[in-house]
């Protein structure tokens, strides 16, 4: 169904706030999952809410912890998320980091402990637009086959980067996979084929099946470099925080095991030129099909906002009908106490 941004998110702040959540949590994590709808990233909008109200109703993940915060240096933060909401721990920790940044010039924020951070440019494009750059990195349950291999084994392991430039910074956001595990589910969801190359089923065959996907694996990016970067971020970022690595993660495709991947988050001040004037020599340069001009990372994703904000989002109707039907019976339940 077509529906505007402020109902659709009204009614996930609703269901939220009814599972125990405050309210400007329960807005922080709302924003971002129709963030990502709005910028055409639906594996990571409005899809992943039933599984976190399941969550909180079984008490793996918490409503209302924000993060245990212990500085290990001036310039160095380390969070145990305590099973939070993972938009309210992170952007809790940045907060704090922020101040850390523009007086030394560096600061590292590492989290465990914590939920799904969702779309991870949605962090590094807020550290840049406050003049910061910022690097982020996570990890996931084993999702990945190696390079050469069959087996899930490596977690999709994203990376995004923020850098500062007028007007708009420059956001780059991807996983060092094919596709996130969330967009298979998307596709599943949507009764929609995946493209070739993406994903294995159990079996290590390749499969277009979303379903049969569910159980096999995802194919990395760009061959053995990607298959190399996600291995490298992955080993990073368990080695920075501690978290758990390849099959012993879990915690954000499920509903009742706690999560114990790792976040890691690096802010940089600097006084060198902003990027604008070279972002816009290379949107100006020739491209490769005069009616399609060069774009540069998060281009795309600015203009399909844009375009939501004025037109609206489209859910899929059952997953629409899933977060109505779970909001009456919030209603019923608050009724009957």
């Amino acid at each position: 169904m077509q529906t505007n941004l402020a109902t659709a998110q009204s009614l996930a702040e609703r269901l939220l706030i009814a599972a125990g959540v405050p309210g400007p949590a329960a807005v922080q994590q709302a924003e971002l999952l129709l963030v990502a709808e709005a910028k055409g990233v639906p594996s990571h909008g409005l899809l992943r809410l039933p599984r976190l109200l399941r969550r909180l109703a079984n008490g793996t993940a918490s409503p209302t912890n924000t993060g245990k915060h212990e500085w290990l240096s001036p310039c160095y933060l380390s969070v145990d998320g305590e099973q939070g909401l993972g938009p309210v721990v992170a952007l809790r920790a940045l907060a704090a980091v922020v101040p850390a940044a523009e007086r030394h010039g560096v600061a590292v924020c590492s989290i465990t402990n914590n939920n799904h951070l969702g779309m991870l440019g949605f962090y590094a494009g807020r550290m840049a637009e406050r003049g910061l750059a910022c690097l982020g990195m996570t990890t996931s349950e084993a999702l990945v086959h190696p390079w050469g291999g069959t087996e899930a084994i490596l977690g999709t392991n994203p990376l995004a980067l923020g850098v500062p430039a007028q007007p708009h910074p420059l956001v780059l956001d991807m996983a060092t996979s094919q596709i996130s595990m969330g967009k298979v589910h998307d596709h599943a969801l949507r009764g929609v084929p995946l493209e070739p190359g993406w994903a294995l089923d159990a079996d290590g065959n390749p499969t277009i099946d979303p379903v049969a996907a569910k159980d096999g694996s995802i194919a990395p990016f760009g061959g053995a470099k990607g298959y190399g970067l996600g291995l490298g971020l992955g080993a990073m970022v368990t080695f920075l925080t501690g978290a758990a690595y390849g099959k012993a993660v879990g915690g954000t495709l499920d509903d009742d095991r706690p999560s114990n991947k790792g976040d890691l988050f690096i802010l940089m001040s600097g006084g060198g030129h902003s990027a604008g004037e070279y972002l816009d020599e290379v949107r100006r340069s020739r491209p490769a099909d005069p009616s399609t001009p060069v774009a540069v990372p998060g281009d795309g994703a600015r203009s399909r906002y844009q375009d939501s904000v004025a037109d609206g989002i489209e859910i899929p109707d059952g997953l629409w009908r899933e977060l109505t039907a779970l909001e009456a019976v919030q209603r019923e339940a608050a009724l009957a106490e």
